[in-house]
């Protein structure tokens, strides 16, 4: 399916609140000019939904027929959500306030993961405080490459180090 990344975006976004769902509906247009549907009944169904509670159950379903379940786990999209911000960040799109704001939402949403803390803490302290924005870059760098090398979230948790991240910490001034 073509553009298939592009409606897992979407689709994450619109399951962690980002959206109403029109950017899913225009990607099933597009498909359907492009006449790249192929024959596929959700991709024509999501043309005519509206709102997020008719277009989101339909995205689930295209989305875990062409990537895979794997697609559906909140901790994976938002893992690769935080890869697209550093992304932005690094290009000078993104802020540390505009990631904490990113951050404090994804944050409480996914249950409060420990591979987030870190991140979290650091990204929310370096808003005001200068001696956490290097080991905020620090920490956003390694979560962020964590998950962009890995295509499970039980990949992830089997690379991801805890004390890697503890490293990730303002220095005390001496």
């Amino acid at each position: 399916m073509h553009k298939i990344a592009q409606l897992e975006v979407y689709y994450f976004e619109l399951r962690f609140g980002y959206g109403d769902g029109a950017a899913c509906v225009e990607w099933a247009v597009d498909r359907l000019t492009l006449d790249e549907e192929g024959n596929d009944l959700e991709i024509v169904l999501l043309v005519s939904a509206r709102g997020r509670d008719e277009v989101l159950p339909i995205v689930e379903i295209i989305v875990e027929r062409y990537v895979g379940n794997n697609a559906l786990d909140d901790h994976l999209a938002a893992g690769k959500h935080i890869g697209r911000l550093r992304n932005a960040y690094l290009q000078g799109k993104e802020t540390v306030h505009s990631i904490d704001a990113a951050l404090t939402r994804l944050y409480p949403k996914l249950g409060y993961p420990t591979w987030l803390v870190m991140l979290s803490r650091n990204c929310e302290y370096a808003t005001d405080i200068p001696a956490f924005e290097e080991p905020f870059e620090q920490e956003f760098d390694y979560i962020s490459k964590l998950w962009e090398s890995v295509s499970t979230r039980a990949e992830f948790e089997q690379r991801y180090r805890p004390e890697i991240s503890q490293q990730h910490d303002a220095k005390p001034i001496s």
